[in-house]
């Protein structure tokens, strides 16, 4: 697929993105056939029974972030134990990025980058929303949180019942959604990709 057929790609899917993210808040449910509770990401019902992976594929706002996924070979990782907490970027936050960032950054030779930028989303544990805002009141307004890439994020809470995650570079990151649990770990949704410093 040539850059810019890519491009119109990642511009079309971020349009439709931010269509259901207006039409649409997340909606908590009870699956009639799992019994279990999901809360719909990208149209799609993510199940605490189901691992990381298994949940993003189905997301319709997602398809940038698990393209990365599978072109830096971590879908094993993020299929595993774990727990891991994943600050998962939709495909807008990807569209936010310079123009031919995403198209860069998927290429062979530009793997190790991509992986660094990925890992720099996962922190080690299973840290819910009411955890990440225990450790923002206990750090005095704010927690900082060693990334599986190595570097820090920064979570703040500049509202009752919101979070923000600021990354190395200093860009700020709001969660859309949090709280998306899964067998391995936590997703919590954000509408700008971070970068490590």
């Amino acid at each position: 697929m040539s850059q810019l057929n890519m491009s119109k790609t990642v511009a079309l899917l971020s349009a439709v993105a931010v269509s259901a993210l207006m039409l649409a808040a997340p909606v908590s449910a009870q699956d009639k056939m799992s019994g279990e509770k999901t809360v719909n990401v990208g149209g799609a019902p993510m199940y605490p029974s189901k691992n990381i992976i298994q949940n993003a594929v189905n997301s319709k706002d997602h398809t940038t972030l698990v393209a990365a996924v599978k072109a830096a070979g971590l879908v094993d990782t993020l299929s595993g134990a774990g727990p891991f907490t994943v600050f998962a970027p939709t495909n807008a936050a990807f569209a936010k990025l310079p123009a031919g960032t995403v198209d860069s950054l998927l290429k062979p030779e530009s793997k190790p980058k991509l992986t660094a930028v990925l890992t720099y989303h996962v922190v080690p544990g299973r840290l819910t929303a009411v955890a990440l805002m225990k450790a923002v009141k206990d750090g005095g307004g704010m927690a900082k949180f060693k990334t599986v890439e190595g570097d820090e994020l920064t979570i703040r809470q500049p509202s009752e019942g919101k979070l923000t995650v600021t990354d190395g570079k200093g860009d700020t990151s709001t969660v859309t959604i949090p709280d998306v649990l899964q067998s391995n770990g936590v997703i919590h949704v954000v509408d700008t990709v971070l970068l490590p410093g």
